[in-house]
């Protein structure tokens, strides 16, 4: 379902443009709306949610995917914690629908599904490893690193149960906007992925915007 946010932009309280291949993390209040805009079209933002009071409380894909009963996210879906517990709602939409089935890019899914000579190629896992590292004051480590929700990414289910990448369904400043129901903290690494349509084989930037509870 699209539909679209009323909020401004020149309102927000924090409003930050991502690089390609940047990672970015954050801290968002229970009631502050958060969005996140594909500044140029096709890229994937590859996001995880913490609790900010206890992080081994975090975004569980089973768990929303149970509550919803759907594999897609979108306007209406409430994005499930590992405790059963609502972490965030997603308030407005653009696109339609986003994964949360296909997981984050890691030098080792790049051998395994593409060539052994694209290990060394960055991947989304690294700038999850790079970012707990950089903030210790969250107090993550790797073994937080869990499953992700690919916002912008399409990622089709076929009938016979198996996933595919395929071209992305966004376009330029299309947008995913959330409202925290606890407070969280945000880690996104804005994919580097050049193996595959998710992107186009173009990484681009993400422009993230936080408004204030009202």
């Amino acid at each position: 379902m699209i539909k679209e946010s009323p909020l401004s932009p020149d309102r927000a309280a924090h409003r930050e443009t991502v690089p390609a291949g940047a990672y970015w993390m954050h801290p968002v209040r229970r009631g502050q709306v958060f969005r996140i805009v594909d500044v140029e079209g096709n890229q994937a933002a590859d996001t995880l949610f913490y609790s900010a009071d206890d992080p081994a409380e975090r975004y569980s894909a089973v768990d929303t995917i149970r509550e919803q009963r759907n594999v897609y996210l979108g306007v209406g879906t409430k994005l499930i914690s590992t405790d059963g517990n609502p972490m965030l709602e997603i308030v407005a939409d653009t696109v339609g629908r986003h994964d949360t089935l296909g997981g984050a890019c890691s030098t080792e899914s790049n051998t395994v599904r593409y060539a052994l000579d694209k290990k060394c190629m960055h991947a989304c896992r690294d700038s999850y490893l790079l970012a707990v590292t950089e903030n210790d004051q969250f107090g993550l480590t790797k073994r937080d690193i869990t499953h992700n929700i690919n916002f912008f990414m399409n990622v089709p289910v076929t009938p016979e149960g198996g996933l595919t990448f395929a071209d992305g369904v966004s376009g330029p400043g299309k947008y995913v906007e959330m409202r925290a129901e606890m407070d969280v903290i945000v880690l996104i690494s804005n994919c580097p992925q050049l193996n595959n349509p998710c992107n186009a084989y173009n990484p681009t930037p993400i422009e993230v915007l936080i408004w204030d509870a009202a």
